[in-house]
């Protein structure tokens, strides 16, 4: 019998076996997936849904999200983080829609770094739901930039050239891989990494830059295929035609995550750079820190050692400066708004947080199969706008407090 399961703000009872019709973002075409106790899947079944509409309540393979520093007040860059923090964080994640996730450190020196990664693996090994939703993470720094405006909320005095020596002790102290590895392709030695994490299976991605046309390209040629957060990391002032922007929204060879908060990006940009870069080759990603989560209330929280404050209208910053600081925005919240700004359809949600992340990182979250655990996110559309109705995770079944 599964022990329970509290997390404050949520209410976590044992999953059923049940059978789910899940649209997984094929027009017309439903799975009707069997699932045990555990969360196991026991038998699947393709049909169809009428009229190519999975109607007003609907079950949906669970989000992904790549980039989260942290979630609904605990702080994933923190040396104390406990197993209980994560299961509280990850819960909340979960009820906004996510059913795999990328916990990420941003840039530290290096023993901190080091010893954070074995805080937040330990953390995470030894709670409830980080073995069910967590296959690996994202360490964003600290071979980036340390210029004005590329640095943002990363300590730059802690910014580096890169060291195969720092990547490897980082994945000795982990017994879950590091899957991305945000770089600035103008930082010394970045070109010389890019093949050497790539051998390894890290997915090598460019943010916090200031590089050139011909630098992004050289880092492309290595193997780089993927744009951090794209729009941000990057000084506020910039060259009209050669630019880190314009210029990796131009190669069709990196995909490009964006965080879709309306404060980040404003809504008019991003429909642009949804056009430069397709959908097929766009991943939304909420840069979620502590801060964020429903209900969150302004104030001050951390991100490591910096101290970060939301503001009432959901903005985070460094107190007194005019740089963001991740985001508050959750995934829900994302997927309302793109369907809101631009009348994104379910296909097109799911192409973007779910299919195309699973593409451009190894070892994510996979199609349904039988023999695996699968976790789902059961939707209803209310006054025309999605919400989580309930989450499956594992031998869990979690759901938001009204």
């Amino acid at each position: 019998m599964t022990a329970p399961l509290t997390i404050s703000g949520l209410s976590v009872a044992p999953r059923r076996s049940e059978v789910h019709e899940v649209y997984s973002g094929k027009p017309g075409q439903i799975t009707k997936c069997e699932t045990a106790e555990d969360g196991i899947v026991t038998r699947l079944q393709s049909g169809e849904t009428p009229a190519n509409d999975p109607g007003d309540e609907f079950t949906t393979p669970g989000l992904i999200d790549i980039q989260v520093n942290g979630f609904a007040g605990v702080d994933f860059n923190k040396p104390g983080l406990t197993a209980s923090q994560m299961d509280h964080a990850l819960g909340h994640l979960a009820a906004s829609g996510v059913g795999c996730v990328l916990p990420t450190l941003i840039t530290a020196p290096e023993k901190d770094l080091i010893n954070r990664l074995e805080a937040l693996d330990r953390a995470v090994s030894d709670s409830v739901l980080g073995p069910l939703m967590v296959p690996g993470y994202h360490i964003e720094g600290p071979f980036l930039s340390p210029k004005e405006g590329c640095s943002g909320a990363h300590p730059a005095s802690a910014m580096r050239p890169a060291s195969r020596a720092l990547v490897m002790d980082l994945q000795a102290v982990s017994s879950r891989p590091v899957l991305i590895l945000t770089v600035a392709p103008e930082q010394e030695g970045v070109i010389d990494l890019i093949p050497f994490l790539t051998e390894r299976g890290i997915t090598c991605a460019i943010g916090h830059t200031s590089a050139s046309r011909s630098d992004i390209r050289a880092a492309i040629v290595a193997g780089a295929t993927l744009s951090t957060h794209l729009g941000n990391g990057m000084p506020h002032i910039l060259d009209k035609n050669e630019n880190p922007l314009f210029s990796q929204l131009g190669e069709d060879a990196l995909t490009a995550s964006f965080i879709v908060d309306g404060i980040h990006i404003h809504p008019q940009n991003l429909q642009t750079y949804f056009r430069a870069k397709t959908l097929v080759r766009s991943i939304i990603v909420t840069d979620a820190v502590s801060a964020a989560g429903k209900d969150m209330p302004p104030g001050f929280y951390s991100i490591g050692d910096e101290k970060i404050e939301r503001q009432e209208d959901g903005t985070v910053r460094i107190p007194g400066s005019k740089y963001l600081a991740g985001s508050s925005v959750t995934m829900d919240q994302m997927v309302r708004n793109l369907m809101r700004w631009y009348d994104f359809s379910l296909d097109d949600i799911l192409l973007v947080a779910r299919k195309n992340p699973a593409l451009a990182v190894k070892g994510l979250a996979s199609d349904l199969t039988v023999g695996a655990p699968a976790n789902l996110v059961r939707w209803h559309c209310q006054d025309d706008e999605l919400y989580v109705r309930e989450t499956f995770v594992g031998p869990w079944t979690i759901k938001p407090h009204p």
